[in-house]
């Protein structure tokens, strides 16, 4: 369930709530279910994969890559695992940690864990969004944003790509009001 955290202490778990509140950056975010197969919930649940363990993931849930393929064009996708036992995962987070933008739209599934995006709006205000297992989020290119890990530094994500690239954070100064600081996980 996503939890949208306001600047001025609202919070929202509704998810068109949620919608809404981030229709002026254009911001989706859906629920996906990783269904019920048996493989794949077995790989999630386990807290580092393997290359061929990765992909196993990867085309069970290749109807959702198919789908972007065709009415989004997005060629190329993988799976990052995230978690505590990752050397410099810190290093390796921060370079998305302050705000910036993407030349593309930077799309996730999240299929284990958690994560924070947050966002800056056009008002000046500035919201965080946490984003759970079976959520979709497509934030579109040149969107200010952040992310970073809840304490439990734990997630595994299937990013969508429309070339090989990546996604390159250019920074943009501003500076983050605020961060939630405990964890969504119960």
């Amino acid at each position: 369930m996503a939890i949208l955290q306001m600047e001025n202490g609202d919070r929202y778990t509704d998810l068109q709530t949620i919608t809404q509140e981030l229709a002026p950056l254009n911001v989706q975010i859906n629920h996906w279910t990783v269904g019920e197969n048996s493989q794949v919930r077995n790989l999630l649940a386990q807290e580092s994969l393997q290359y061929e363990e990765k992909e196993s993931v990867l085309q069970g849930l290749d109807n959702y890559f198919q789908e972007l393929q065709q009415t989004a064009g997005y060629q190329y996708r993988d799976l990052i695992v995230l978690h505590p036992g990752i050397p410099n995962l810190d290093e390796l987070l921060a370079k998305f940690d302050k705000i910036h933008t993407h030349a593309d739209d930077e799309v996730r599934y999240i299929v284990d864990g958690e994560g924070i995006f947050g966002f800056l709006r056009p008002d000046g205000s500035q919201v965080e969004l946490t984003v759970q297992a079976e959520e979709y989020i497509n934030v579109p290119a040149g969107t200010e944003h952040w992310f970073y890990l809840t304490p439990e530094k734990r997630v595994k994500a299937i990013r969508y790509f429309t070339g090989t690239e990546g996604w390159v954070p250019e920074y943009t100064g501003t500076a983050i009001k605020f961060r939630q600081t405990t964890s969504s996980v119960g």
